[in-house]
């Protein structure tokens, strides 16, 4: 039996805390909201997850100092404010390893979400957690792998082990900015897909859209030093295929909204939306032509209707495929 803490309580992060402490894990869910987190204590029920009951055994709290002595920490806070959090917060107290599982690139910089812990916390371990899996689905015990990076071998087996149960299997890799590159960068493709499948363009162009979406992933992901078979695992091609293909995705849910409706409106976190825009400064450093994250971020910041994009896309100079 481990201590684990989970720093975020929306809907990812209170299903893996949930899992963890249904496999008899001391798990400590902390939210910022001191009496949303009260009502979880005295309910066991969040808005995040519909019809879930979390266990009895989870503990939650609005205190981080709930949260010393965990053997782990997971973040799990959107990437657009885990900065904010860092700094704001008394996680320095921590010494355990904190494995960020948010899936996006911050706007303002570029930085990934480890990039981000060793500028706010250089002394912290850091590693990830990302990979396939709805939160609503993981909650629920249906089976789920995720790839776990970090670059300590042992520590990697150790937490490997403390992290699996009997519906969640998680996978070791060494390639940190691989695996975060795949979990933000599916994202963007998702958000296309989803415009693809909103605007009623064809299930044909949803399918190309979708592989040179991922052609895109890899060119950028091998300039910048990620593993080709990490893009190709769970954490890359795995996860791409399930957001860019399921309403559950939110960043697909919310492309369908703009292709069918053009309406931009979201009440839940779109991690896509800023990463689309935080790609292109990547793509230009790394002098790399990514024209489907550019048609997004385009037609997000109103810059290009739907339509617009489209006809741009089609029309570009023919190549070959590799």
């Amino acid at each position: 039996m481990s201590n684990i803490g989970v720093v975020g309580a929306g809907a990812f992060g209170s299903a893996l805390a949930s899992v963890l402490a249904n496999d008899n894990h001391n798990v400590t869910l902390w939210g910022r909201d001191a009496a949303q987190m009260a009502r979880m204590g005295e309910t066991h029920k969040t808005p995040y997850l519909p019809n879930v009951t979390l266990p009895d055994t989870l503990k939650v709290t609005a205190d981080l100092s709930d949260l010393n002595g965990s053997d782990a920490v997971l973040m799990v806070v959107p990437a657009q404010v885990t900065r904010s959090v860092l700094t704001s917060t008394s996680l320095a107290d921590i010494t355990c390893p904190i494995l960020m599982c948010a899936k996006g690139i911050e706007l303002t910089t570029s930085r990934s979400q480890t990039d981000i812990l060793a500028d706010e916390l250089p002394n912290h371990i850091g590693g990830v957690i990302s990979g396939p899996g709805f939160a609503q689905e993981i909650a629920c015990g249906k089976p789920t792998a995720l790839t776990l990076a970090i670059t300590d071998p042992s520590l990697g087996a150790d937490l490997q082990s403390m992290l699996s149960t009997s519906s969640l299997r998680m996978y070791l890799t060494s390639d940190v900015k691989g695996v975060q590159l795949g979990g933000a960068l599916k994202n963007v493709y998702a958000i296309a897909c989803g415009i693809v499948r909103g605007a009623d363009i064809g299930e044909s162009a949803q399918a190309a859209l979708l592989t040179r979406g991922f052609a895109e992933l890899k060119s950028l992901a091998a300039k910048m030093g990620a593993k080709p078979e990490t893009l190709s695992g769970l954490s890359g091609f795995g996860d791409l295929v399930l957001s860019c293909t399921s309403m559950q995705s939110r960043n697909f849910a919310f492309g369908h909204q703009v292709g069918s409706s053009a309406d931009f409106g979201q009440t839940k976190t779109v991690e896509g939306i800023a990463t689309a825009m935080a790609v292109g400064a990547l793509a230009e450093k790394y002098h790399i032509e990514m024209p489907i994250c550019a048609a997004v971020s385009a037609v997000l910041q109103k810059k290009l209707s739907v339509k617009d994009a489209l006809q741009q896309l089609m029309s570009r100079p023919l190549k070959r495929e590799v």
